[in-house]
């Protein structure tokens, strides 16, 4: 049974990461152009007051300086940096940078949970780095420095949100929907003083625009993000993070199938070592040992 229970967070967790992959495809076929903080804004505030409105629950105590930090790490300045890194790096350098973020997951769950570093863990993370950079990255690539720099902030501040949201978990009596809105409203807040100044409103909303903005702040958000935040809860912090792969994977097999993008073979070995690295990176279950009856049974941890 828990075995069952295992493998359906670990598939139930990684459909968030697969529903990001589609926002590339959203963005460019029913969005405004040249506005991707306003995507961010609108993707993640009104699904996030939304969830407040429902919930009808604030944070309390220590919890308004907590969600405060979760918000800005996981929503806010993450997808700041994000979208600055991919405006400075081409041909998939960005998603590369960012990759790192599982290897960070690693090392700051030893430092605040005491999670041992395991070979196999470290392999998974490495793994994981060579398929998406088999998926992702096109022979013209370039460096820059400022995408660089804002590609591995963004990997700190994902990895920081998903190692401090399994160490502090969330309050009691408070739900997972309400602890998502929480965040979604921080990290909207943060975003829409930067969306305002750097890009603006545009001129012309068409119903494709809202509905590319429905789908990102409903699906990729209001539901991505609370499977996201109940599967860092129920799986270890770098199974989730591993899971993260599964976005470029699905912005490649998006782009296969509506765009008319080819699949080259090297994209191909990057997709199986992908599917390889969460494999790896997914806690197994241990068997029960047959001991004598004057000894405890040990169950799976």
């Amino acid at each position: 049974m828990r075995g069952n229970r295992l493998a359906f967070d670990t598939v139930l967790t990684a459909l968030a990461p697969a529903v990001w992959g589609s926002t590339y495809l959203v963005t460019t076929e029913l969005l405004p152009p040249d506005r991707p903080l306003l995507a961010s804004t609108v993707r993640a505030l009104p699904a996030g007051l939304v969830l407040l409105a429902v919930g009808r629950v604030l944070p309390r105590g220590v919890w308004w300086w907590r969600a405060l930090v979760l918000g800005v790490l996981n929503i806010g300045a993450f997808f700041y940096l994000l979208f600055v890194a991919a405006y400075h790096l081409p041909g998939g350098v960005a998603a590369l940078v960012v990759s790192v973020q599982p290897m960070l997951v690693l090392l700051l769950a030893a430092a605040l949970l005491k999670d041992r570093i395991r070979p196999m863990q470290v392999a998974a993370c490495v793994l994981g780095v060579v398929g998406v950079a088999l998926l992702v990255l096109q022979p013209q690539a370039g460096l820059d420095a400022v995408g660089v720099l804002a590609g591995l902030g963004g990997a700190v501040c994902m990895a920081s949100g998903i190692v401090l949201t399994k160490r502090w978990g969330r309050p009691a009596g408070v739900n997972v929907l309400t602890f998502t809105g929480w965040q979604l409203t921080v990290g909207g807040l943060v975003l829409a003083p930067a969306a305002l100044v750097a890009e603006g409103l545009p001129g012309r909303i068409t119903g494709s625009n809202i509905a590319g903005f429905g789908y990102l702040s409903v699906i990729g958000a209001l539901v991505a993000y609370a499977v996201w935040f109940r599967g860092i809860e129920r799986l270890p912090a770098l199974a989730v993070s591993i899971l993260g792969f599964a976005s470029p994977l699905a912005a490649t097999v998006l782009g296969y199938a509506f765009l008319g993008q080819a699949l080259s073979p090297l994209q191909l070995a990057g997709a199986v070592a992908v599917v390889a690295a969460v494999v790896l990176a997914q806690p197994r279950q241990r068997p029960r040992v047959q001991i004598s009856a004057e000894e405890p049974v040990a169950h799976a941890s």
